[in-house]
């Protein structure tokens, strides 16, 4: 944007030379008026900025954290608060359970930081039920952060939709966030991802749904995801592959089979 602003303003100052108070008038109108439209498109999408630790100076703080799968549980899916978010809770995140924070072993690799996506699926209104959450077109992915901010996703203004689109200044949406491993290259999206995560290939996951009330555009500005009574922490896992499952169901019936002889 301010690439073409400085184009715009070089082209004008080419053509827009004032040969009299007329032209000048002409000239500043029409300098304004394309800036206003440049405004009024990027504002115009419905919005909202998808960030999980608040440091708030004079006010409430949040952080929730999203972790690897459980190396001694897989398969094993939590969602709550732990003892290192803010608030803090009980649910057996981090050693308790096998897990570690995403980026914990580096940028790269399965789990790392750079190599871990995070996006939103959501559906109009509030309280939607899960089966309608839907990715948001255009969408939108971002990885996590490094440091004492371990866990944590890169903060991203998520725009969904365009100009007609009744996202923008919705009264409210139903969000999940959603995380998955890339380290592959395979699944840059959510779309590619979701029957990678459902087929056993790659571990992934998602937070509990929340409502977020006056969705950005053009009267809203783009609301924060804090709220500590609707964001919480959650981690990454496997979905064991259909042929396990089937495998696990002969394992069940062999064993009642072998019951029932006795």
């Amino acid at each position: 944007m301010r690439l073409f602003a400085r184009n715009k303003q070089s082209w004008l100052s080419i053509v827009c030379i004032p040969q009299s108070i007329n032209a000048a008038l002409l000239c500043a109108c029409f300098w304004v008026s394309l800036g206003s439209l440049a405004v009024r498109e990027a504002n115009a999408q419905g919005s909202v900025v998808l960030i999980i630790r608040i440091l708030a100076v004079g006010g409430p703080s949040q952080t929730i954290h999203i972790w690897g799968p459980s190396a001694t549980d897989p398969g094993l899916s939590l969602i709550g608060l732990g003892s290192n978010d803010n608030p803090s809770g009980t649910t057996p995140f981090g050693s308790a359970s096998g897990m570690s924070l995403i980026g914990a072993g580096g940028s790269g690799g399965h789990f790392g930081y750079a190599t871990t996506y995070a996006s939103l699926i959501g559906a109009l209104g509030q309280n939607q039920p899960e089966s309608s959450l839907t990715v948001l077109s255009p969408g939108g992915v971002t990885t996590f952060r490094t440091g004492t901010a371990l866990g944590c996703v890169q903060p991203i203004n998520f725009k969904i939709g365009n100009w007609n689109d009744p996202w923008q200044d919705a009264a409210w949406g139903t969000f999940e966030i959603v995380a998955w491993d890339n380290s592959s290259g395979l699944y840059p999206t959510w779309q590619e991802a979701l029957p990678a995560w459902q087929g056993g290939v790659i571990a992934a996951g998602h937070s509990a749904k929340f409502n977020v009330a006056n969705i950005g555009g053009t009267a809203n500005p783009a609301p924060y995801l804090n709220d500590a009574e609707r964001l919480q922490s959650f981690n990454l896992y496997f979905i064991p592959e259909p042929s396990k499952f089937g495998l696990a169901g002969l394992g069940v019936a062999a064993l009642i089979i072998a019951r029932r002889r006795r």
